[in-house]
């Protein structure tokens, strides 16, 4: 028997210095305490705060002054910003159209989103000819023209007429016209060397620059090795137009980490560290050998740390002593930004060297904060409310000025108040602004210039195609909306410049809270109906780390065995074993035999009638505590999951989580639903009420894929509606089934209310079935075993039994050429081989519309390439073992039959020294030619794609309906028609459109499937106690005691 690694603790990194711990340590800090001293920085004297005020609007009234005098194009712009609702819908549909190669698709688009949005509110408000008389004069044509009084007045109807008449093709045209048009505005060029040419004419010349090569995140190898060559290219084409006066006057380049790594990601520290840190030095050094400036982008909170080691490595570097132009981009609304120049400043003062340091407001706000949520963290990682970051601002602005010759600050923002603050806050130190190109010219024209403010301003231009750009644009608009009003406003004449201009301190001050009120708070998500299951943050350290400590030091000798009251096994205990390293005995498990099955239905039998008679209230208060229980105690569940069931870090904390979800969310439908008996109406002098109680003894039969989360779920719903229950758990998972139940009964469930018999299905399983005490099974497996528990309840001569079972699925993900191949890619990925593919909801076959076949399936094969197989106990892993040998034995038939049948998409190469002692198996997909090619669900990490031709939608739908499954089904496409025709026709469970098909979550996507793959109600929904209840009525006549006292007392 050999030792295995201890969980997560071998790529964990050494502790940082002070500075470090206290930028990690204010991760989610509580918001009021973290604004507490950046709002202190950021409020001024009295004087000083009205002499900015004034600075401010006066920027903004002069820019209204020039507002009249703008050219025809500039004031669709305006019209149509980026902040306008119409602004998203045509960057959305225009970045559609360019991404989908067939017509009839892009057709389909136009006709689905046209009119959407109320074109008609813009009609009348500017002065242009061409925005007041011809909206969309410039989209459809190109040309400025002149509307009839009656298309004025019924635009939208105009609209819709001009597409009965003209047809999709030509607005498709058109549309893709304007795109080229708008283009031009926020795109300062195709290529670098154009984008130069624009950065010198008469516009450009008062702008210093910074070039965005354009792009999505890199998805595999050759993309992260395409936009390294992008950025050297750029900086050499950059560097060719010098010399320059000095590292500061000169064009910088803006570089993205995420696009030089496809997995650029805490949990591949070790590889990002080896592999991205020499390919940013490169640059560096690159830019440097050209006297130009670099930085690097910021990315989302959670890669804070993961950037910091790559540039902070890089930064270190002795040979780029002497330079000073190297810079990174910081987040003012990331609550740990004070920290982070903290940090930095240390790091300036050890090289000698000057950070370039661009501080943002930021650009993932929304993203930000529903992650935090949706994994049940303890807060957020960046402030709620607007005001809390324009606060934040400019109090980590003071900082940066604090720092002095530490830091060339650079503030970027469209704000007239933010701009004429830190003009005063600069006390005349160096710094610059920075805007986006397109955005913000008419304000930074009155603070360029010898004659204005006479600080420089960068341009941060996006250079690539427009393909590349509306992805850019649509991804600022939607994650930065919260953030770009002022944009919208600053011309509105509605607005009073007062209220534009106000001081952002001022405005916090007068908060109530700080927080904002109706963002809730990751664990109270569900309000007053349910506490959050809490998550772990795997990407902060500390969390980590001590995350680590408590799973090792929970890890031991585990056993198992029947719990039943009286009852004490003789079998022989059996050797459990690792299925990432099957020479690791982790435990033993005793199983029950046939006197262990008759005692606890005796138990189950005796105690039933008093657990029901308990009050509802009463059995929910115990779920609450289990769950409380469980969540202090997540730790040793989690390291069960690991060891036992082959989970990776992150599947098992989403084990427990859901676990802990169940308990809670039952608990408050029992109150709800058992409460109280519900009184009826009826006759006067009758008293009608209807009851629910437990049936009787409920069999729970559950699987090894989710051996706590769905035995915690069966379990806990059968015991809070007053039914006893005999849980047998999957063979492959007693020992974690064996530590939920005690966890149960320390909660205060009667130990002969809820029974533990572990054993196989054979002599357990089919002895409980059989039993005429039974009155109900709740099953989780295959649909061949729930026919044949099916058949042993309805062959008993006995009361009919109830029979929940939630069975297999053949479930596809459609996708149409609307889609985002990139977004496609990655949900496919994560659907189909996510926890090895052994999960019900798992996607197994992906339809693929035939116009972009080509480039999905390269990109997956790319991108499986990037997917590590191995210990699920460590936190680089993506997908660990299937369960057992069996399990393997039979996707190695399927793959051999696959070989011979199908075209070999990818298969996955495993590494012997990580995979070679455990229950493994590479992950693959396969080209089909028709999903007759299935002849059953195969649970594992396989994909099966088909492609088919749009004019076969319905016949693709007529096939998924004809296996008979109708579990899960993922929908990838733009078209609202199309995605309301697929959810229509296909008679599934769980549909989920435009994002991965997995993880259903309890009370927020119930989940269950129909035909082939279940009974129903769904799991985690609203209905699903109600199948373990059985409803009485009570009639009284009141009249009978002396007649009805209420209606003798209504009076007249």
């Amino acid at each position: 028997m050999t030792e295995p690694l201890p969980i997560l603790s071998a790529e964990l990194p050494a502790p940082g210095d002070s500075l470090w711990q206290a930028m990690t340590l204010a991760y989610a800090v509580e918001e009021a305490i973290a604004l507490k001293p950046l709002l202190e920085a950021a409020t001024l004297p009295a004087a000083e705060r009205d002499s900015v005020l004034a600075h401010a609007g006066h920027l903004v009234a002069r820019v209204r002054a020039k507002a009249q005098q703008q050219s025809a194009v500039e004031s669709f712009m305006r019209e149509y910003d980026l902040s306008s609702e119409e602004g998203v819908l045509l960057m959305c549909v225009a970045e559609a159209l360019l991404r989908i190669p067939d017509a009839d698709t892009a057709d389909k688009l136009i006709r689905d989103k046209l009119g959407d949005a109320a074109w008609n509110s813009h009609l009348g408000k500017s002065p242009s000819l061409f925005v007041n008389a011809g909206t969309w004069g410039l989209m459809l044509t190109g040309k400025l023209i002149s509307l009839a009084e009656e298309t004025q007045q019924n635009f939208l109807g105009a609209i819709k007429r001009l597409v009965a008449r003209s047809g999709e093709p030509v607005v498709r045209l058109a549309v893709r016209q304007a795109m080229r048009i708008m283009g031009h505005q926020f795109v300062l060029g195709r290529n670098i060397d154009e984008a130069l040419d624009r950065s010198r004419d008469k516009d450009g010349r008062a702008y210093r620059h910074s070039f965005d090569m354009l792009g999505e995140a890199a998805l595999t190898r050759p993309d992260a090795a395409r936009y390294f060559e992008a950025y050297k290219a750029a900086i050499l084409a950059i560097g060719a137009r010098g010399p320059f006066a000095s590292v500061l006057d000169a064009p910088s380049i803006s570089v993205k980490l995420s696009a030089l790594h496809p997995r650029f990601e805490v949990a591949k520290r070790a590889r990002v560290n080896a592999e991205l840190t020499p390919m940013l030095l490169e640059l560096a050094q690159l830019a440097m050998a050209h006297k130009i400036g670099m930085t690097v982008d910021a990315e989302e909170a959670d890669r804070l740390e993961l950037s910091l080691e790559v540039i902070g490595a890089v930064f270190r570097d002795s040979s780029l002593e002497g330079w000073n132009g190297f810079g990174l981009a910081i987040q003012a609304y990331q609550k740990r930004c004070p920290q982070l120049i903290d940090w930095l400043a240390e790091q300036a003062r050890l090289t000698g060297r000057r950070w370039c340091v661009r501080l943002v407001k930021g650009a993932y706000w929304d993203s930000e904060v529903k992650r935090a949520q949706v994994d049940g963290h303890v807060g957020f990682p960046v402030w709620t409310r607007k005001p809390n970051t324009d606060v934040a601002y400019l109090g980590c602005a003071r900082k940066l000025f604090d720092y002095g010759d530490l830091f060339y600050p650079q503030f970027a923002t469209h704000n007239a108040h933010t701009i004429a603050a830190i003009h005063h806050l600069s006390k005349g130190l160096p710094f610059e602004y920075q805007r986006l190109h397109g955005m913000g010219a008419d304000l930074y024209a009155e603070v360029v210039g010898e004659k204005n403010l006479n600080i420089p301003c960068r341009v941060y231009a996006p250079v690539g195609s427009h393909e590349d750009l509306l992805p850019y644009l649509v991804r600022r608009l939607l994650e930065n909306g919260a953030n770009t009003s002022f944009v919208n406003r600053i011309v509105d004449e509605t607005q009073a410049i007062t209220d534009i201009v106000k001081d952002p301190a001022e405005v916090v001050s007068q908060f109530q809270t700080i927080n904002h009120p109706r963002i809730d708070a990751p664990a109270h998500l569900f309000g007053d109906q349910r506490k959050n299951s809490m998550g772990i943050n795997l990407a902060n350290d500390n969390d980590l780390r001590q995350l680590a400590e408590q799973m090792n030091a929970a890890v031991k000798p585990w056993s198992a065995a029947p719990l039943v009251p009286g009852y004490h096994a003789t079998q022989v205990a059996q050797p459990v074993t690792n299925p990432a390293d099957r020479r690791h005995q982790i435990g033993v498990c005793t199983p029950a035999d046939a006197q262990g099955v008759a005692a606890a239905l005796n138990n189950a039998a005796a105690a039933q009638a008093a657990w029901d008679a308990t009050p509802p209230a009463a059995r929910a208060k115990i779920l609450e505590h289990a769950a409380d229980l469980l969540e202090s105690r997540r730790a040793e569940f989690m390291a069960l999951a690991v060891r036992e069931a082959g989970k990776t870090l992150s599947d098992a904390i989403a084990e427990v989580r859901e676990a802990v979800d169940f308990c809670r969310y039952y608990a408050a439908i029992t109150r709800k639903m058992m409460g109280a008996p519900e009184t009826l109406n009826g006759p006067t002098g009758e008293l009608n009420q209807l009851s629910l109680h437990g049936r009787g003894i409920f069999v729970c039969i559950s699987p090894w894929n989710f051996p706590l989360a769905i035995f915690m779920g069966q379990v806990a719903a059968a015991v809070v509606t007053g039914n006893a229950v005999i849980a047998k758990p999957a063979e492959q998972t007693s020992l974690i089934a064996y530590a939920a139940v005690q966890l149960l009964h320390e909660a205060g469930v009667p130990e002969a209310i809820l029974q533990l018999l572990p054993g196989d299905g054979a002599t357990v399983g089919a002895a409980l079935t059989k039993d005429p005490r039974v009155i109900g099974v709740a099953f989780t497996g295959s649909t061949e075993t729930a026919r044949l528990i099916n058949r042993s309840l309805a062959a008993r001569d006995a009361s009919i039994a109830v029979l929940i079972a939630e069975t297999g699925g053949q479930n596809a993900l459609i996708a149409d050429s609307s889609a985002l191949p990139e977004q496609l890619v990655k949900d496919a990925i994560s659907s189909a081989f996510g926890s090895a593919g052994q999960r019900c909801s798992a996607a197994r076959v992906l339809f693929v519309q035939d116009d972009i076949a080509d480039k999905v399936v390269h990109m997956l094969a790319g991108a499986m390439d990037e997917i590590v197989v191995g210990d699920p106990a460590a936190l680089s892993t993506d997908i660990g073992p299937v369960i057992d040998n069996d399990a393997r034995a039979i996707l190695e038939a399927h793959a051999a039959r696959m070989d011979k049948e199908a075209k070999l998409i990818k298969q996955l190469v495993l590494d012997p020294a990580r995979t070679g002692h455990g229950s493994f198996f590479a992950p693959r997909a396969y080209e089909l030619s028709s999903l007759k090619q299935l002849e059953r669900e195969v649970f594992g990490p396989v994909l099966h794609v088909i492609r088919y031709a749009a004019k076969d939608l319905d016949v693709v739908l007529g096939e998924i309906n004809a296996t008979g499954y109708g579990l899960t089904l993922g929908i990838h496409s733009r078209i609202d028609a199309t995605i309301e025709k697929i959810s229509r026709t296909l008679r599934v469970g769980n549909c989920y459109v435009n994002r991965n098909q997995i993880g259903a979550v309890v009370g927020v996507q119930p989940f269950g499937g129909e035909g082939l793959s279940g009974t129903g109600p769904k799991a985690g929904g609203p209905h699903y106690l109600a199948r373990f209840v059985t409803e009485r009525t009570l009639t009284v006549n009141t009249t009978a005691s002396g007649g009805n006292a209420s209606l003798l007392t209504l009076g007249d």
